[in-house]
């Protein structure tokens, strides 16, 4: 369960002023005003946003889902005006026609929450977005089975501090990002990642433990399995999505940052809450 004392997710002392949406395709995340502030992490279209107050040109505000605080632009929002499909793809487009020549008009990344329209030649229209190839796009409560198949497609995308989408991530953005194609929303930091998601593999250097979607973890990173030998990971290493065999990589970090601190088991049979992507300000602590 998340800690709401933690001091990224702790929600301000004054109630939500209001309930928006994410309203561009990846909105940074800052950790304090100003363009030049750290970003953290990112919100991505359509996503829920707790709003709280605003400062010059930027709104403090709590994200809907991992409940992360920070300060975004004020111009990154929309109102909100409900969801119905969600991108299953890392990275797709909006077109201004049910054609795949037309121009495109909007770029969407994985977990976008559109609102879904009238379907012609394998395109759907989404409110604002443009037409969106049916091959992309799924009802909000229809997930992926398995993650490990969607970071696969990430493969070779720049490391990206505080990034969660397929022009950039981080560790954690990327297995956060594919467990939520899964229907699993993790928290948003690999400490938090490894503190509270899944069950604890005890024996996970035995061989033959480890399996496919298991999370290995080490203090500040996470890396997901592809198999029993090979990890993916986003990392600063490669500055890319990149996979080599565990071993390779307990022993390249070994002498920086130590041995792994320990490996998560994600239950991939209980689903997530699709009321979270449906509606935007779920309640605090759900």
């Amino acid at each position: 369960m998340l800690d709401f004392h933690d001091k990224r997710l702790a929600a301000p002392a004054e109630k939500p002023a209001a309930f928006a949406r994410v309203g561009r395709p990846n909105l940074p995340i800052l950790v304090a005003l100003g363009d030049r502030a750290e970003r953290v992490s990112a919100g991505i279209l359509g996503e829920p946003i707790e709003v709280y107050s605003a400062r010059e040109d930027f709104l403090l505000i709590r994200h809907g889902l991992d409940h992360y605080v920070g300060w975004v632009k004020k111009d990154g929002l929309m109102q909100d005006a409900g969801v119905t499909h969600r991108i299953i793809a890392p990275l797709t487009y909006g077109f201004a026609q049910p054609d795949i020549k037309a121009p495109p008009q909007t770029t969407l990344f994985l977990n976008s929450l559109l609102r879904a329209g009238v379907s012609e030649k394998g395109m759907t229209e989404c409110d604002g977005i443009g037409w969106v190839p049916d091959g992309h796009l799924a009802a909000i409560d229809q997930f992926v089975a398995d993650p490990a198949d969607i970071a696969v497609g990430f493969f070779g995308t720049p490391y990206l501090w505080g990034g969660r989408d397929a022009l950039g991530l981080d560790c954690s953005g990327l297995t956060q990002a594919v467990f939520a194609a899964a229907g699993i929303q993790l928290p948003r930091d690999s400490d938090m990642q490894f503190a509270w998601s899944g069950a604890r593999i005890e024996n996970w250097q035995e061989p033959g433990v480890l399996r496919r979607n298991d999370l290995v973890f080490w203090k500040g990173h996470v890396g997901l399995m592809l198999d029993g030998e090979t990890l993916l990971h986003a990392n600063a290493h490669h500055m890319a999505v990149a996979h080599e065999t565990l071993a390779g990589a307990i022993k390249r970090i070994a002498d920086r940052y130590g041995s792994p601190i320990g490996a998560k088991r994600v239950s991939l049979v209980e689903k997530g809450r699709p009321d979270w992507l449906g509606a935007a300000g779920p309640a605090v602590g759900s």
